[in-house]
């Protein structure tokens, strides 16, 4: 459905953009010299690549047409669907169009650019990488598949082991902040909402690349369209021999989707499998430069939505995963007498969830539910079985069962959501744990807004935490959930040509896990530290440079700029994760074009993480080591040949840079690799 650019705010017409347009100008440039002035890029690392870029797409529109309109963005995770407009939190919107500019790979290396987020990665391409929001660790990170949470419980390492390749995306909704109202118990810092693409039209689409290291990349996707139904297939290869030693790896994804709409409702079905193979150097522990990971994922889900006035969303999904961890790499020489075997996994989840919502005069009502069952067989995590399941001789169960209630009301550019998670896990306490969620904001006139929220969450542990034991973890059976509470205050600007964000925050969390030790020679233990308190500031903002620059069409710069502080009360530990997070990040992303068909885009990072590692030699610990900051440019240019034919190359790393994102695991170079996409449709 159309709306008005601003919906329940002011329109904006172009007469009074062409009387206040170089008024703005002003007015932003004086903002930019305060910014430079004061030494520390106030203004412009306020400008962030994907947040603001997708939270409107005003800046790509033409306002020539006084009654032109644009289709907003709508939340999806939001229990009332609100727009991007209406939202009184801070929600990153990543475009379809967003991945195919960008120089990257996989999900993972798209949520890298994005400034609010942490993204640790353990392999390249993807193969297995921790998602942090605001300084969380990334088990506090609730992963989702078209509002199904597919968080693994077993280690949220496996939870982006998707069924999906970036093709099909239609967009990536990311909430930051903890909020267990709208992504249910485990979005303890926030939550990534992944939405699959519905196709409105049969066709073919293609990719091929190939790169540095032996790198290939395949894709292959088809599409039919009906009267009352869509339905797609897609299929990705990925493979390299690594850039290190023992970094090689083989990723296979393969999806199926079918959409059917009725008179009065819609049905969605899905069917997706995720197999990889990698050398995991040192990935779980620099002692161990051989180990390799085997894993296998099958996800089921669907989907039911009617269209009447009292809207029921039901939603049924399974997603089972298999997991071998080899502490040696068959054919590793020397291998010592004590180690027998490797470690074998099996999860399962099986979730339901009923979402209702009714428009009436107040606004729209929302109440619902979630039934979610976590299990897992295990050669090492878990409770003894009486009798082993073959390889399994350990198992745990358990289940979260959640209601929520929320209304939002929506008057006059104000918008006010109230709403409450109670929620209770069968593994601990037999109370319900209740978590309040406030937020509001309003729109003062055409170009301010204003916006402020409190929320709630809790996490529970995963299977990992409580038991693993190994010759260097040591599991913790009574570690408890943990909780955080937070207030975010901001505001925003925008005009005909810019759209800034400023948001101050502030979160206390308790009980929160952390893998810690007190001298290196030690094994890491989970634990349950006291508390945590945080307080930082996020700036974000796009410029459409066309609208200065009427010779460079479609061309886009996005900067932003966080900052955070995390205070414990927990004594002097080695953390491996919660006292470990990126203080400062600048992200810079420019989109333009080169000539006629040929553009342009480029991403940059820039990164200061706090806390310390430990530093091996010749396999064995040896000291702490702080992180280095660092600085990483990515550029990707790509030629429009024909109409559905994209040729490009890309560089990733382009100086060649060394860093770590994660202790002793050294992140590849420079890659370059050069591909091409080729669409065939029926339009």
């Amino acid at each position: 459905m159309k709306k008005k650019i601003f919906q329940n705010a002011a329109s904006y017409r172009f007469k009074r953009f062409a009387r206040k347009a170089y008024a703005a100008y002003n007015s932003m440039r004086k903002v930019v010299n305060i910014g430079v002035l004061s030494g520390c890029m106030l203004t412009f690392s306020g400008l962030t690549q994907s947040n603001a870029q997708s939270q409107e797409t005003i800046v790509q529109e033409s306002f020539a047409d006084e009654e032109h309109e644009l289709e907003e963005v709508v939340i999806t995770s939001t229990k009332a669907g609100l727009t991007t407009n209406q939202t009184a939190k801070m929600v990153t919107v990543i475009s379809s169009k967003e991945i195919a500019q960008q120089p990257v790979n996989s999900v993972q290396d798209l949520l890298k650019n994005v400034v609010g987020l942490d993204v640790r990665q353990r392999g390249s391409n993807g193969v297995l990488s921790g998602i942090s929001v605001r300084g969380g660790t990334f088990e506090q990170t609730a992963i989702l598949l078209n509002g199904a949470n597919i968080s693994n419980p077993q280690t949220a390492h496996y939870s982006l082991s998707l069924p999906i390749n970036l093709s099909d995306i239609e967009q990536i909704e990311i909430i930051q902040g903890p909020n267990s109202l709208y992504y249910g118990a485990g979005a303890f810092s926030g939550g990534i909402n992944i939405i699959t693409k519905k196709d409105s039209d049969t066709g073919v689409y293609l990719k091929a690349e190939g790169g540095m290291h032996n790198l290939f990349n395949g894709e292959v996707r088809g599409s039919l369209k009906t009267k009352s139904s869509s339905h797609s297939i897609s299929a990705g290869y990925n493979s390299s021999s690594g850039y290190i030693n023992n970094s090689d790896y083989k990723l296979f994804n393969a999806l199926y989707q079918s959409n059917f709409n009725f008179e009065d409702a819609k049905v969605n079905l899905q069917l997706g499998f995720n197999d990889k193979e990698y050398g995991a150097n040192t990935f779980f522990s620099a002692e161990y430069p051989n180990q390799y990971d085997e894993t296998r994922s099958i996800f089921a889900a669907i989907k039911g939505e009617t269209t009447t006035r009292l809207k029921l969303v039901p939603q049924i999904y399974w997603n089972r995963q298999y997991d071998t961890f080899h502490l040696y790499k068959e054919g590793t020489p020397n291998i010592p007498n004590w180690y027998k075997a490797p470690n074998y996994h099996r999860t399962d989840v099986f979730g339901f969830s009923l979402n209702s919502s009714y428009k009436w005069k107040l606004g729209t009502t929302n109440i619902g539910g979630e039934l979610r069952n976590e299990g897992i067989f295990s050669s090492v995590l878990g409770k003894p079985l009486t009798v082993p399941e073959g390889k399994y001789t350990y198992s745990d169960n358990r289940t979260n069962i959640s209601y929520f209630v929320e209304h939002t009301y929506m008057h006059n550019g104000f918008t006010l959501g109230l709403g409450v998670l109670a929620n209770h896990n069968t593994a601990f306490d037999n109370d319900f744990g209740f978590y309040p969620n406030i937020n509001a904001g309003y729109w003062i006139n055409d170009n301010y807004k204003i916006f402020a929220s409190w929320n709630s969450a809790t996490r529970m542990p995963t299977f990992t935490d409580l038991y693993y034991k190994g010759k260097t973890h040591k599991g913790n059976s009574d570690v408890k959930p943990e909780t955080s509470k937070s207030f975010e205050l901001g505001t925003r600007f925008v005009n005909h040509f810019a759209d800034i964000y400023l948001t101050g925050f502030f979160m206390k969390g308790d009980n929160l896990i952390d893998w810690v030790k007190e001298n290196p020679e030690d094994l890491w233990e989970s634990r349950n530290l006291t508390t945590l308190d945080k307080i930082g500031i996020e700036l974000n903002a796009a410029f459409s440079l066309e609208k200065l620059i009427p010779t460079l069409p479609y061309s886009e710069l996005r900067i932003g700029y966080t900052f955070l502080n995390q205070d414990k009360e927990a004594g002097e530990l080695i953390s491996n994760y919660v006292l470990d997070y990126l203080k400062h990040k600048i992200t810079v992303g420019l989109n333009h074009p080169i000539y006629k068909n040929i553009s342009a885009d480029w991403q940059f990072r820039w990164q200061d993480r706090q806390g310390t590692y430990t530093k091996y030699e010749n396999y064995v610990a040896a000291y702490e080591t702080p992180y280095q900051s660092f600085c990483i440019l990515d550029l990707k240019i790509k030629w429009q040949a024909y109409k559905n034919l994209n040729i490009y190359v890309s560089a990733n790393n382009l100086f060649d840079v060394s860093y770590y994102d994660l202790g002793n695991i050294p992140q590849p170079g420079i890659w370059v690799l050069g591909g091409l996409s080729y669409t065939i449709s029926n339009k």
